[in-house]
């Protein structure tokens, strides 16, 4: 049985757009919080394969989407480096920050495969349960996005301090790309091996770089992580998210050998559709916030989506990650409205 998201990652479109959604495991979800609360921290839940599975697939059983992703977050490699990571909810993450060289020092050379272990067995245990038709996800943050998290602590409105570290220091901060480089690398290969279909790299801070710093922190980077993962496991499908890389998203695709790019809802999307999926498949991009509206306003996002990219190889998603506070109700609709207006 085929599998539409995989057919779209070679390029050929399908009648009905395949669906998946960032964060569709996850805090929009009753079944998710019935689970959360079994468990002390949310490390504790992506490290327990039993319940990491159970949440992977909620969403599958609920919407029935194409893909399920696996459920996890960036931030358990830096975890895996040495780094003290924390999860409270209603908070963004807590690192301890890595501010310099004797910071970097700190860290591990290389992943300790022993944290990481459950996450490759929940990827086995969730491959077990799919539907044959559905593609099973794995991802990593871009080393760009995961060292902003690791230098600041914890997000900031624009991840100065990271910014701030590379144009002071950038043969240290280089070395700290390096590190997550190899990391991202063996990270996704075990991934892969383990009975992931494919995976995401996301960039969600690429947008705040100069054009400069943009090929240096985010391209160059993204680019050595796809090129070494098919050394080690050929044919590794792969789709880049670089979010607010406006019209840089053409020399993105130019230098990374991706098989699909997401867009976020930030876009042009004449541009996307005439510079971009012309040359490669496109994943997108319904604002979070138009779905988490409802209504005629997730009607008019739905349709603009098709209109602006049904013709070519699309994978329906949104433009960044599915808010919590979204009404499951909001998804059916979305759903329906995808499948029923591509002649389901």
């Amino acid at each position: 049985m085929t599998k539409p998201v995989l057919e779209v990652l070679e390029g050929r479109r399908q009648a009905v757009p395949p669906v998946w959604l960032m964060r569709q495991a996850g805090r929009y979800l009753q079944e998710y919080w019935d689970v959360r609360r079994r468990v002390a921290s949310f490390l504790e839940l992506c490290f327990t394969p039993r319940l990491a599975s159970e949440v992977t697939l909620q969403p599958i059983r609920r919407f029935g989407f194409d893909a399920a992703i696996l459920f996890s977050d960036i931030l358990v490699v830096p975890h895996a480096l040495g780094q003290t990571v924390s999860f409270e909810i209603g908070r963004s993450p807590r690192l301890d920050p890595i501010t310099d060289a004797a910071g970097l020092a700190r860290l591990s050379d290389k992943l300790d495969q022993d944290v990481l272990a459950p996450v490759y067995e929940t990827v086995r245990r969730v491959k077990a349960e799919l539907p044959e038709s559905v593609a099973l996800l794995g991802f990593c943050g871009a080393p760009w996005t995961v060292a902003t998290y690791m230098v600041a602590g914890k997000g900031t409105p624009d991840q100065a301090p990271a910014r701030i570290f590379a144009y002071s220091d950038p043969e240290s901060f280089g070395r700290l790309i390096d590190l997550l480089v190899e990391s991202s690398v063996d990270y996704l290969a075990r991934q892969l091996e383990a009975g992931t279909d494919a995976v995401q790299i996301f960039d969600t801070w690429a947008g705040v770089l100069s054009p400069d710093e943009f090929h240096r922190w985010c391209i160059a980077p993204t680019r050595r992580v796809v090129t070494e993962l098919r050394r080690r496991v050929p044919n590794a499908k792969v789709i880049g998210f670089p979010r607010g890389a406006g019209s840089s998203l053409a020399r993105y695709i130019d230098e990374v050998p991706v098989d699909a790019v997401g867009l976020d809802w930030m876009i042009d999307p004449t541009f996307a559709r005439e510079d971009i999926q012309s040359r490669v498949p496109v994943q997108g991009n319904v604002d979070p916030i138009a779905l988490m509206v409802g209504g005629a306003a997730l009607d008019r996002a739905v349709d603009a989506v098709l209109a602006a990219f049904g013709t070519g190889p699309l994978i329906f998603n949104l433009g960044h990650g599915i808010l919590p506070q979204t009404p499951v109700a909001n998804v059916e609709r979305m759903l329906a409205r995808v499948r029923g207006a591509s002649g389901a």
